[in-house]
């Protein structure tokens, strides 16, 4: 029974009165779902929403598709047992096997999956876990703007964290690149500082357990890493006996444009982090790792809830109807095309400082087109004229290529040249730019008013000022289309209830 529009007030107020304070998503999206399908949500007022946010991209086929309803409905009509702890159960093995079948074949062929609890951070433990099992060792490489759950490990190697056991890298982007120049030369950088921290004896980090990265950083603002950074960091460790733990958790099965985000860059690593869209929309979490990772004790890690024969049964026909169907193909296609069309609206706004994406994961940074604030980056026309690797090449060392032309595109404003060096002053071959301040209380404005158009979107990154778009696979041209235009609409209602009058004033300002 759907409740009626008075109805589901009371029941937002009666969320508030009793969940914790610590609730998100419910906070910037007052509504209350009643029925969904595909990539549209019903509310309890009848009003109808496309949804990009997927179940902060859970839902890789959207809401209820049929082929997840049905295999969920197989177990329950089976009699077959829902809760087994870890037990072999046909629905786990027609679950394993799928799952195999998709992985990287250097990984598949020696390969092990231990099966966590259900949710990305309990399998991001596992994997920090297993990895210092295996190497004796204790600290962590991580990067800066990581995301990897909420528990107390994922937490330490997440970007906000302070653990002395973990070092902080700086991760490569273009728009606010900590070395002031981004692109190929900034990548480069960033992979030299990254060797010159495991190779100076008075670095003060130790030999780590494990480096864990994301492919692409998604809470932290849809930064895709350049291809070729990857294959450096992957070289990095593996010279160096260091486990790789690539956390796919948000961009696994197809989102980016691949069936998992390694792939574009050919790497293997050696530790799998998978949750999310695995499970077909219900909750599990997996890692997958090289067996000769494998000499933890029985027990070293377990949990109750592991064996979800539910969302099993549901994750493998997930993964068998994106494979069959080549929804990966499909969501770099379709991404593309979305970000063009993204391109075509930061050309019309000056709020826009960059578009940024690969596949169905998307990110619109919005900033405050006034005067350029603290930070550095090259973008912009700079980027356009940016010379090719080999004249960036550094000393004996060759540069990184050109990221894809997914990871860095012409969107990126607020770069302007500061006033030259003094004569006295110490030159540098770095450019003097910086990039416009990030403008978290417009992103806030945009979210308003996509959902008062109909449109759900999410927003991320450092400053919580970028418009995020995580649409399920399955989206059609239309709704790619709708949610385009509804963005665009959204943009511009938020960007005039921002404007400053000639007083200084915002609108909400004036009387």
């Amino acid at each position: 029974m759907v409740p009626a529009a008075h109805e589901a007030a009371g029941i937002l107020r009666r969320q508030s009165a009793r969940e914790s304070a610590a609730r998100t998503y419910a906070r910037a999206l007052p509504i209350v779902p009643v029925r969904a399908r595909g990539m549209t949500i019903e509310g309890a007022d009848g009003r109808r929403y496309l949804d990009c946010l997927s179940g902060a991209g859970t839902l890789a086929l959207g809401h209820n598709h049929p082929v997840v309803l049905e295999s969920i409905r197989t177990v329950l009509d089976s009699g077959a047992p829902l809760h087994v702890l870890d037990l072999a159960t046909p629905v786990k093995d027609a679950f394993t096997t799928e799952l195999f079948r998709t992985l990287p074949p250097a990984l598949a062929d020696r390969a092990r999956i231990q099966f966590c609890g259900p949710a990305g951070t309990d399998a991001v433990e596992a994997a920090l876990k297993l990895a210092r099992t295996a190497t004796g060792r204790e600290g962590l490489l991580a990067f800066t703007g990581a995301y990897h759950g909420m528990t107390a490990g994922a937490l330490e190697a997440s970007g906000g964290a302070r653990d002395v056991r973990v070092a902080r890298l700086p991760y490569p982007q273009d728009y606010r690149c900590p070395f002031g120049i981004g692109g190929a030369r900034g990548a480069e950088l960033a992979a030299r500082w990254t060797e010159n921290l495991l190779d100076d004896t008075k670095s003060g980090v130790p030999a780590p357990a494990a480096m864990i990265l994301e492919p692409v950083q998604g809470e932290g603002g849809v930064l895709p890493a350049p291809d070729a950074w990857l294959r450096r960091m992957r070289e990095i460790t593996a010279a160096r006996g260091i486990p790789l733990i690539a956390d796919e958790v948000q961009t696994g099965v197809g989102r980016t444009g691949a069936f998992w985000a390694v792939e574009h860059s050919g790497i293997v690593p050696d530790i799998l982090v998978l949750s999310k869209a695995i499970g077909g929309s219900l909750p599990l979490a997996v890692v997958v790792y090289r067996d000769d990772l494998d000499v933890w004790p029985p027990g070293a890690h377990a949990g109750t809830f592991r064996g979800n024969q539910l969302a099993m049964a549901a994750g493998a026909a997930t993964l068998a109807y994106v494979r069959e169907n080549r929804l990966a193909d499909r969501a770099a296609v379709l991404g593309s095309r979305m970000l063009a069309g993204l391109r075509s609206l930061a050309a019309d706004h000056p709020c826009i400082g960059e578009v940024r994406g690969l596949g169905l994961m998307l990110g619109v940074e919005l900033v405050d087109p006034g005067e350029p604030g603290p930070g550095a980056g090259e973008s912009g026309a700079a980027a356009r004229v940016r010379p090719g690797p080999q004249q960036h090449a550094l000393p004996q060392q060759q540069a990184l290529p050109l990221p894809h032309p997914q990871h860095s595109l012409p969107q990126q404003r607020g770069h302007q040249k500061q006033p030259q060096p003094q004569p006295h002053t110490q030159s540098h071959d770095l450019p003097d730019t910086r990039p416009h301040p990030a403008a978290p209380e417009l992103a806030v404005a945009v979210q308003r008013e996509c959902l008062r158009r109909g449109l759900i979107v999410e927003l991320g990154g450092r400053h919580s000022s970028v418009v995020r778009l995580l649409p399920p696979l399955t989206i059609t041209d239309e709704q790619a289309t709708a949610v385009l235009d509804r963005l665009a609409d959204a943009l511009a209602a938020a960007e005039r209830s921002h404007r400053p009058a000639a007083d200084g004033r915002l609108p909400s300002d004036r009387p």
